[in-house]
């Protein structure tokens, strides 16, 4: 296996210090100080040492904002009445006090077409991402998003029909489906193993962002009956691609794509970039220790296309990250983005509805942040995160569904409100942002951005479905279901949880090189956290 190109004239990986083979055990015996590092370094320490990654990690998840941002105002527009009364039809409803008026409703059909923009675009942007990533790396992708988001929410602010705004959502939706994958994956690459749970999490936040952003915009608008109502909130979208095209230029790249390209001296620079210049880590040790990895998965495999995410150990590896992300969306994550036009349907007036909507995603903000501590203070790993948010969310659904049985009771209807805001808060601390730290730890480093873009599409295909399917399940002149719906999501996610119990391995405190060997090895999922690789590789090696 020929070392890799060293720009510097240094001496690349001697045959010792490369991974090797021996009865079909892998070597790890080269980076083993390296690793020992890794997991001595706690997180407080790390932050210390790596200011620059953290704060580079959460901007460029500021792009994911985006992403959480249309596709929460979309939905948030279906309960606008200014929305209703241009895009909607008039229907009847019988006023308590006993006279009938006349309101309106944004038909089944055109909710569908509406809400299907963004996870279409999605499904081609993350499919589409694997090349131009891996040719112009994480910052020339991002900017060039960027600039096609701009002008993509043009033709959504000056949209003359449905049918033109429907396209600007499936246009647009084409960048966030690339911003779904550059922001895990560079917050993956830039950040030592004490900051990756905490700085992969921050994607969710930036979703949840998006989501509280456009619920409070919406919320704040919901009493103008003109056009601005909802011409306002797509001007917004400005904001977030001109600050981040504005600090691209001195965002440093991802070390590891550097590495691959052949551009060690330049790797090296961006590990000095991201670290701080009074308390640094040893560069050429951290240097190494990438060019370690890149040469086992090199080993282990030899290219790094869509068709290998599907071949060997990375079939695993990528059946776990596409069921981490689509259970968000199996699960009961649509009600989420449905919260506002669920409270209103089940019976809350149109304001308490938007109030009940913020609450609602402030609550996910927070949860979010809770996470965090879960995973650094507590030490919580992914596995013990995951499953724990999995049942109690499950149970949540379950006596949702029951308490919509009841009908024409108010207590009931602000009671499942209340436990939809529960079940967010928990799906926000637990699976939420867990899902997006399994997808950057489980994936092979050289295919990192082709796994997560699979995962995405998958996930992508999932909203499509529910987009459909929401109108109807919840619209008065179709299925109606309201709270209902509770025991449908409840039962799905009760099938992902038996998934999760059997396949979901513990991630937490592995390197990448770890990780790659305990797949290769075929460990089983509920091996992971105790499975020791240095006993395992010592005991080979006297055998």
């Amino acid at each position: 296996m020929a070392t890799l190109p060293d720009p510097d004239n240094k001496p690349g990986p001697t045959p010792s210090h490369r991974p090797t083979k021996r009865d079909d055990l892998l070597e790890i015996e080269a980076t083993r100080d390296l690793t020992a590092a890794e997991h001595a370094l706690g997180f407080w320490p790390a932050i210390r040492q790596y200011p620059q990654a953290t704060f580079w990690s959460m901007f460029f998840c500021l792009a994911v904002v985006m992403a959480g941002y249309d596709a929460q105002i979309i939905t948030s527009f279906y309960a606008l009445p200014a929305f209703q009364q241009k895009y909607g039809s008039p229907r009847r409803s019988d006023i308590p006090s006993g006279g009938p008026d006349i309101e309106y409703e944004v038909p089944a059909p055109w909710q569908t077409a509406l809400g299907m923009g963004n996870p279409i675009g999605q499904i081609l942007g993350a499919l589409a991402s694997g090349y131009p990533l891996e040719r112009f790396g994480r910052r020339w992708t991002l900017a060039a998003c960027c600039v096609w988001s701009i002008g993509l929410v043009f033709v959504q602010f000056f949209a003359t029909s449905v049918g033109m705004l429907c396209a600007g959502e499936i246009l647009g939706g084409l960048a966030y489906g690339f911003y779904v994958v550059i922001a895990p994956t560079y917050s993956s690459e830039i950040c030592p193993l004490a900051l990756r749970g905490f700085l992969t999490t921050s994607v969710n936040l930036a979703f949840v962002i998006g989501q509280f952003v456009a619920q409070g915009v919406a919320a704040g608008l919901e009493s103008r009956l003109d056009q601005w109502a909802y011409k306002a909130p797509f001007a917004l979208q400005w904001l977030w691609p001109v600050i981040i095209l504005i600090g691209l230029p001195f965002a440093p790249e991802s070390p590891y794509w550097l590495v691959r390209q052949g551009r060690n001296a330049d790797a090296r620079q961006s590990i000095v970039q991201l670290s701080s210049s009074k308390n640094p880590p040893d560069v050429d040790q951290v240097l190494l220790g990438i060019e370690q990895t890149d040469l086992l998965e090199q080993e282990l495999e030899a290219s790094s296309s869509y068709w290998d995410c599907f071949k060997g150990a990375n079939l695993v590896r990528t059946e776990i990250s596409i069921m981490v992300y689509l259970i968000q969306v199996i699960g009961g994550n649509p009600l989420i983005a449905y919260a506002t036009y669920f409270f209103e349907q089940a019976g809350l007036k149109s304001s308490d509805a938007f109030n009940m909507g913020v609450g609602n995603t402030a609550l996910g903000f927070v949860g979010t942040i809770t996470s965090w501590p879960l995973m650094n203070y507590f030490g919580l790993g992914r596995r013990t995160i995951y499953n724990s948010g999995m049942i109690f969310m499950t149970i949540l659904l379950f006596v949702i569904g029951f308490l919509s049985i009841p009908t024409n009771n108010t207590a009931a209807v602000w009671a499942m409100a209340t436990l939809m805001d529960i079940w967010t808060f928990t799906y926000q601390m637990t699976v939420g942002p867990i899902c997006f730290v399994i997808l950057a730890e489980i994936s092979a480093t050289r295919l990192r951005s082709r796994t997560i873009a699979v995962a995405t599409a998958v996930q992508a295909a999932a909203t499509i479905v529910t987009t459909v399917a929401m109108p109807y399940i919840f619209n008065s002149d179709e299925a109606n279901w309201g709270g209902k719906a509770g025991f449908l999501f409840g039962g799905i996610s009760l099938v992902c949880l038996g998934w999760c119990y059997f396949r979901l391995p513990e991630s937490r405190g592995r390197t990448f090189e770890e990780l790659d060997i305990l797949f290769q090895k075929k460990v089983p999922a509920r091996q992971f956290k105790h499975y020791d690789l240095h006993v395992e590789d010592e005991a080979a090696s006297q055998g």
